[in-house]
């Protein structure tokens, strides 16, 4: 996908927007954001994947129901909500896909928030006409900021606590995990690392390790005990299959924020799953960006 403004600007405005300006979306605004999606139809890893931009409704508010906070969602002219095919890579192709929709979102002055969670037989699924080879793991509130004034203070606020996030040497390590990566070894990688820290992820639990190897970066996934799939199978039982595995959703848009900053700096390499056998007990291996 290709943005009229720098990515790192984007990733740095993108804030989770939970209030917003009791208007519609004006109609040429909506014809860019569909013509986005439209050029997205499938992820980094082939999973076949489409999005529509819905307006909300009523409905709505009962799907929102159980997801904590993300409930509070107040006066959002719609949703980007989309279904994807089922795959092995299926989950982080559509957190890659809905991360760039969101940024292009953002270009466009809008405010989002990303919504997680089991939308499969939900007035969402509905809308779009979901079949039953798709998947719904997330969709997105969207609309005009109510306070654009705060909005800036949020985002100087996040750029403040910025070293509040996890560490490099917690995130990004050498050739082995244990060797922590340091800034100077990242080389060109060093500004493309800074917006993989920037991300959301579910609960900020920022779940992506990151390798190097030569020109090579190996993604994984450490898991948090307890969250997410763990979770959901302990408290739904044998009906948690339909919950999505929200840590992968997690690495999809890591991986999206690394494959759009490296392409701004002129770095175009591929995506591969080709086990590099580097990890541990505690992380999983996803995929390799390959220059």
């Amino acid at each position: 996908m290709i943005y009229d403004k720098p990515i790192a600007e984007l990733i740095e405005r993108r804030f989770s927007c939970r209030t917003y300006a009791d208007q519609p979306i004006a109609a040429q605004t909506q014809q860019r954001l569909r013509e986005r999606m439209t050029s997205l139809g499938a992820g980094p890893f082939g999973t076949p994947l489409r999005f529509e931009l819905v307006a909300a409704t009523e409905q709505d508010r009962a799907a929102l129901k159980g997801l904590g906070t993300y409930g509070f969602i107040r006066g959002a002219a719609g949703f980007i909500v989309g279904a994807v095919g089922r795959g092995a890579k299926d989950f982080e192709d559509y957190g890659y896909a809905m991360e760039a929709l969101i940024l292009a979102a953002t270009e466009l002055d809008l405010g989002t928030c990303w919504l997680g969670g089991t939308f499969t037989r939900s007035s969402f699924a509905e809308k779009i006409h979901a079949s039953s080879e798709e998947h719904m793991p997330a969709v997105a509130s969207i609309g005009r900021v109510a306070n654009p004034e705060q909005a800036r203070r949020g985002l100087l606020r996040r750029l403040t606590q910025a070293e509040s996030r996890l560490s490099w040497e917690i995130l990004f390590f050498d050739q082995e995990f244990g060797t922590p990566l340091v800034r100077e070894s990242a080389g060109r990688f060093a500004p493309v690392l800074d917006l993989v820290r920037l991300a959301p992820s579910g609960s900020n639990k920022q779940p992506w390790r990151i390798v190097k190897d030569g020109e090579t970066w190996h993604f994984y996934i450490e898991r948090t005990p307890g969250y997410g799939k763990g979770l959901a199978t302990r408290l739904l039982g044998s009906k948690s299959e339909a919950f999505p595995d929200i840590q992968r959703i997690d690495l999809g848009i890591a991986i999206c924020h690394f494959d759009l900053a490296s392409r701004e700096i002129g770095v175009m390499g591929t995506w591969v799953v080709e086990d590099p056998t580097l990890g541990g007990p505690l992380t999983e291996y996803v995929a390799s960006f390959v220059v």
